[in-house]
């Protein structure tokens, strides 16, 4: 049996401890969970748990899995030092949203790819520097060191470890138990709206402006002079601020546009793509897979409820063959 234990902090988050506790509670696992202290542990729901074992219960784990918990203050010393036992030992160490913060805390994480929620992923950025934080994608497979996002994304995570310990079909019969989509690739992005820079002057206020100009073309230098700075000042200041590049805040408003006029407009998809700056139905296409796995007929179809006729520049048609 593969021993899965999972680590609840103080504030735990009950949705995040849940996610283990039914994916790791069949076949070929033995689930327990533990906290640094036994007993009554607060979580973010207004109410307690009760656990009954300590930090002792992860020296014989193969998988430890730290549920999000909120606020994400460092763990205790003893608790850093148990995790990174566990990860010298050898067993794998997993964290859920914002769980991510203990196992960076630990150095577990350093030179590594991570993610986390896409609202924490700036502070988790911030706050350890070493971490390559990754604020888009649902998961992050690091090997024996694996981090997700936010709530649902923790879901497609322990469904990747299924995949990976017992198989696909493994994995397809806890999706179905769980009635949850078998498998979402980690790299799909995260289906969220990103935050403008805090403040309203400079970045901001930048921002606020590129969005309003998204279907011209746009610079990273161009944004920087409209900041009075110049590009490396601009480039520096907006990733530390907000845990990604300009570049890729870009690329990612103006697929969050042509989102918005895909559920929210009849307008055919090359002028969609025209609007948000994609620039055409195939860019705007490959954008769209790459965020969401689905294409414009698909996620227009999803979001509104009805199939339309006019989705122009969108998929190409089969081509007509001669019959044989």
């Amino acid at each position: 049996m593969h021993r899965v234990v999972a680590l609840a902090l103080p504030s735990v988050v009950m949705f995040d401890l849940a996610i283990p506790a039914e994916v790791f509670g069949g076949d070929g696992y033995s689930f327990a969970v533990c906290a640094e202290t036994p007993g009554h542990v607060p979580t973010t729901n207004g109410f307690d748990v009760r656990i009954t074992r300590g930090l002792d219960a992860l020296d014989t784990a193969d998988t430890v899995v730290v549920p999000g918990y909120a606020p994400p203050e460092e763990p205790s010393a003893r608790v850093l030092d148990a995790l990174r036992a566990a990860s010298a030992r050898g067993a794998r160490v997993v964290s859920i949203c914002t769980g991510a913060f203990a196992l960076a805390a630990a150095g577990l994480l350093d030179g590594r790819a991570a993610t986390t929620h896409w609202v924490d992923a700036p502070a988790l950025a911030a706050r350890y520097p070493a971490v390559d934080v990754d604020p888009d994608v649902l998961y992050a497979d690091g090997g024996r060191t694996l981090t997700s996002a936010g709530f649902a994304a923790g879901i497609d995570l322990c469904l990747h470890l299924v995949r990976a310990d017992h198989g696909a079909e493994a994995a397809v019969r806890v999706a179905r138990r769980l009635v949850v989509a078998p498998h979402r690739e980690g790299g799909q992005s995260q289906f969220l709206e990103r935050p403008l820079p805090p403040g309203g002057e400079g970045l901001a206020a930048v921002c606020e402006w590129a969005l309003r100009h998204l279907a011209e073309p746009l610079t990273v230098a161009g944004l920087a002079r409209q900041a009075g700075w110049s590009a490396r000042t601009f480039a520096r200041r907006f990733t530390a601020e907000t845990g990604m590049t300009p570049h890729r805040w870009l690329a990612a408003q103006r697929v969050l546009e042509a989102r918005r006029l895909l559920e929210q407009t009849d307008l055919p998809v090359d002028e969609v793509a025209r609007r948000s700056g994609l620039g055409t139905a195939a860019n705007l296409r490959t954008h769209l897979h790459r965020d969401a796995a689905t294409t414009p007929t698909a996620y227009r179809r999803a979001y509104r409820g009805r199939t339309r006729q006019d989705h122009r520049g969108d998929e190409p048609r089969p081509q007509a063959h001669d019959a044989a």
